[in-house]
């Protein structure tokens, strides 16, 4: 039976939020890759977007945006088979706990666990209509392991949208559609890349030490180095494929060994 289980996506209709950088980006690349039809969606359209036909410019952290989304879905696709929730981030200061305001809080809430929520509620029911499909939220080790000092909102949003995704796993799994969850730690994004050259300047050091500082700050990465994107890409390939069909309700990390066994 395996050798004829495909990890082959051709007609597949897919939609990934945050797909416009990082994650996100290498997540749309190897879904195509594998011959699905992608969808994404972020706040601006990347300069010379090879498919603008199939990019929604949209802000997830507000109901109207998550309802752009579902339209167009709605008017190119008719229903998904494959839906990557990749959006998210953290824009709150440092400080710990108590830095963080009410709105603050909201906008943790909304962009990380909320934008999924809507477009679940609205992509879905034609999914399950269409007799099955595979959705991945990408959530984080912060979940587990919360950095407080900054990105407390984003961590408890995080947690709740894993747990959130363990009981949609259980509800919608009977009907054919599969829900997982994707933990990735420290991943070499732009956005590290930014991070690095912040702490180099700022503390007088080369790149590579400003990568150890951050591998420091995490309890150490055992492989010696971040992911890259195009590997949290790889797992997420696999797990919206055929060949993961009897995967459900499971949450894969990502981190190199970050997290520590409990």
């Amino acid at each position: 039976m395996s050798a004829t289980i495909d990890d082959r996506l051709d007609g597949r209709r897919a939609l990934v939020t945050g797909g416009s950088k990082g994650a996100g980006a290498a997540i749309v690349t190897r879904l195509a890759e594998a011959g699905a039809t992608v969808m994404t969606t972020a706040r601006t359209m990347p300069e010379n977007y090879p498919r603008p036909d199939l990019f929604v410019a949209a802000d997830l952290a507000t109901s109207a945006g998550a309802q752009a989304v579902i339209d167009r879905v709605g008017e190119r696709f008719g229903a998904l088979d494959i839906l990557v929730n990749s959006a998210g981030g953290s824009h709150s200061p440092s400080g710990g706990f108590a830095a963080l305001t009410d709105e603050q809080w909201q906008d943790e809430l909304t962009l990380n666990l909320l934008g999924a929520v809507r477009l679940d509620r609205g992509l879905l029911p034609a999914m399950i209509q269409g007799g099955g499909g595979a959705v991945v939220h990408v959530t984080s080790i912060q979940r587990r392991m919360p950095l407080y000092e900054a990105t407390l909102g984003y961590a408890a949003a995080k947690a709740a949208l894993t747990t959130y995704s363990k009981g949609l796993a259980n509800e919608i799994g009977p009907k054919g559609v599969r829900v997982n969850t994707v933990a990735p730690g420290f991943i070499q994004t732009e956005g590290a890349e930014g991070l690095f050259a912040r702490i180099s300047q700022g503390a007088g050091i080369d790149r590579e030490a400003a990568v150890q500082q951050v591998m420091d700050s995490l309890g150490g990465i055992p492989i010696g180095r971040p992911a890259q994107p195009a590997e949290v890409a790889e797992l997420v390939a696999f797990l919206v494929c055929d060949r993961a069909r009897s995967i459900n309700g499971a949450e894969f990390v990502v981190d190199g060994g970050t997290t520590p066994t409990t």
